[in-house]
């Protein structure tokens, strides 16, 4: 049978030509230095564990992509953007979420360097940036402007908070000398 003049032929819709979803599996995650068990299917992004079935809220969804970083998390001690690391691939290493890198009590150097500098507006990307920067301080204390820039460069704040940001990392940087 032809299609009518003018008519849009039929295309199959993308989800339906799609490979069919891993199965769930059992995986083991060493997070903030608790050990925890999971079940999800081991292409899942890491950040959607983290959040959905650990009900962390430092690492954010922003974009997906890897582009925005506010999905950041430590991996074996370096940022990465939990959003494009399958679960399967982080349960090796050890993983330290905003709330694992300091305590209520006595917060990481870089976060009490954030607040002191006012280093936020809306805070949605701050998890990121903060991340990010204890990464960098972590492997070189004493950093560059042109290091910080440089590990910096990938995140985005959409506030304009930039400038307080940079003083915040260098705050943190001189407390930590």
């Amino acid at each position: 049978m032809s299609s009518p003049a003018g008519a849009v032929p039929a295309v199959a819709h993308p989800a339906a030509t799609a490979a069919a979803p891993s199965p769930p599996a059992t995986i083991r995650l060493t997070v903030n230095g608790v050990v925890h068990t999971v079940q999800a299917p081991p292409d899942t992004p890491l950040l959607y564990v983290l959040r959905d079935d650990l009900a962390l809220q430092g690492p954010r969804f922003g974009c997906g992509l890897g582009q925005c970083g506010a999905c950041t998390v430590h991996l074996g001690g370096a940022a990465v953007r939990s959003c494009t690391i399958p679960v399967a691939a982080a349960a090796s290493q050890p993983i330290t979420t905003l709330e694992g890198l300091g305590t209520t009590g006595r917060l990481h150097p870089v976060q009490q360097a954030f607040i002191d500098e006012q280093a936020m507006q809306c805070g949605y990307c701050v998890n990121g940036w903060i991340m990010t920067t204890a990464a960098l301080l972590a492997r070189t204390p004493n950093p560059s402007n042109a290091e910080v820039r440089s590990a910096l460069a990938g995140l985005i704040c959409r506030c304009g908070a930039h400038m307080r940001m940079l003083r915040a990392v260098r705050r943190a940087a001189q407390s930590r000398g």
